[in-house]
């Protein structure tokens, strides 16, 4: 699922995580807005999420994510594969066209509409328009860089914004300590 919204980037590095995301909404090949607030904490700041995709469909995901949460407040995944099951099954919900990056001090998970939790190896998540892009600037500060992790999201997302049409310089970042 490729989403022309934005670019949301996590990664988790020397004891941290961090997740950011730009500003800009499109409408085609329009910018509506340069400043939208894209990242959102959770469950009293423990969970910090950030999402991709249509406005409207984002809100209503992070709405039945935070009743999730609530749910299952000591266990993130069940949390992100019950909403997730939800996602997939309910026919209002299937309709539904964004991406929820969520993480927290233990997890990075990635939700979709199709019933995807993913937790990638390495720490490191793109979605959106400019996610690869974010994601591979991402890999190579971690790898040829002493930069923190909010550093790094910023930079990678900066690099994002020069190469993708639908990301903006217009950055949010939220970080918190992480358990290895």
């Amino acid at each position: 699922m490729k989403l022309n919204a934005t670019t949301i980037l996590t990664v988790r590095h020397q004891g941290r995580v961090a997740l950011g995301g730009d500003g800009q909404v499109s409408l085609g090949d329009t910018i509506m807005k340069a400043d939208a607030m894209k990242i959102r904490r959770l469950l009293d700041g423990r969970v910090i999420t950030g999402f991709a995709g249509g406005s409207a469909d984002a809100f209503a995901l992070l709405e039945r994510l935070e009743g999730r949460l609530k749910d299952h407040p000591g266990n993130i995944p069940r949390a992100a594969t019950e909403l997730a099951k939800e996602w997939r099954t309910d026919r209002a919900l299937r309709r539904l066209e964004a991406m929820v990056l969520m993480v927290s001090a233990e997890h990075t998970l990635l939700v979709t509409g199709i019933g995807d939790v993913i937790q990638p190896t390495d720490g490191i998540l793109g979605i959106g328009s400019g996610g690869n892009y974010a994601a591979a600037a991402a890999r190579a500060l971690v790898a040829h860089s002493d930069l923190s992790a909010n550093e790094i999201v910023r930079s990678a997302l900066e690099i994002a914004s020069q190469i993708d049409v639908y990301t903006n310089e217009q950055i949010v970042i939220e970080d918190m300590e992480a358990v290895d």
